[in-house]
């Protein structure tokens, strides 16, 4: 299914967007795209959350920043408080928007990075969100001049969110560096042009230049995962594309992602989303057919 190009509207006396979005009875799913960041605050509000080829459940205050042009949607399955709508804040800004800012004022310099390990996705740790929610709420009823102070605050507290995670997208289209060591630079091209194939932790760690035990510590740093754990990702990442799309046999998908094992596969599938791939299927498939 291809995502639709959505027009975000920005009024003549603001640089950038706030949607307050409540809905009665369902968040839809509405697979799509936007050349902005979104920041996302979704409440009162269980489902899916579709970013590339990543799903994700997401609940209560629920925090999550997407990157320029990447295909998302979420899909409410219930609501946490019946006599309440879904509600979502949400927060577009351009890209450019947030050059232009980082440019003019270098104590917004971790601002910049922030935006780049988020150019696929991000969420953010659940006491970030909480920190955040009254603030962003706040906006709804403040003048463009207080909300853009407010939209600032937000950005800085979560580039200090170490409980942030970055969501790996599998098109090298939509995924940027997020540091600027060039030893890692070239590992993550590599893990991310070979996947699939079988990967060792030496082999990686060669390609950095550095000790086993050097290389674990920097790729944590960085990704604040493993390497194992982020192949793993990639992995399932794929092989969630590849059942949305429909077609292929389950033991098919685990041979193209990289498994030998079907068992593996399924095993490793349900630690990272809750569900067998059948379930997987059988849930998202039709969103896409």
């Amino acid at each position: 299914m291809k995502p639709c190009y959505e027009k975000v509207p920005t009024a003549p006396t603001a640089s950038w967007t706030l949607l307050n979005r409540r809905l009665p009875d369902e968040i839809p799913f509405e697979w799509h795209h936007h050349p902005e960041y979104e920041l996302t605050l979704t409440l009162n509000s269980r489902g899916h959350r579709y970013i590339g080829s990543d799903v994700q459940l997401y609940d209560d205050c629920d925090l999550t920043l997407v990157g320029p042009n990447v295909p998302h949607s979420w899909c409410s399955a219930e609501l946490i408080e019946d006599s309440k709508p879904h509600h979502a804040l949400v927060i577009w800004f351009s890209e450019a928007w947030a050059t232009s800012l980082v440019a003019l004022f270098p104590e917004m310099a971790q601002i910049g990075n922030l935006l780049a390990a988020a150019q696929c996705a991000m969420t953010f740790s659940p006491k970030a969100a909480r920190e955040l929610r009254p603030i962003i709420e706040d906006m709804v009823d403040q003048n463009d001049p207080e909300r853009l102070v407010a939209l600032l605050h937000v950005l800085i507290r979560l580039t200090q969110d170490d409980g942030a995670q970055r969501i790996v997208a599998n098109d090298d289209s939509l995924t940027a560096p997020i540091t600027d060591d060039s030893r890692l630079h070239r590992v993550l091209d590599h893990i991310h042009a070979n996947f699939a194939q079988q990967l060792s932790i030496p082999e990686l760690a060669d390609m950095a230049c550095v000790s086993v035990s050097a290389f674990h510590r920097m790729f944590k740093r960085h990704t604040r995962c493993s390497a194992l754990d982020y192949i793993a990702r990639l992995r399932i990442g794929r092989a969630c594309a590849l059942l949305m799309e429909g077609g292929s046999v389950i033991a098919l998908v685990s041979g193209e992602v990289g498994y030998t094992s079907v068992a593996f596969f399924n095993r490793q599938f349900k630690a990272l989303k809750g569900m067998t791939p059948t379930e997987f299927r059988r849930l998202h498939g039709h969103h896409f057919k």
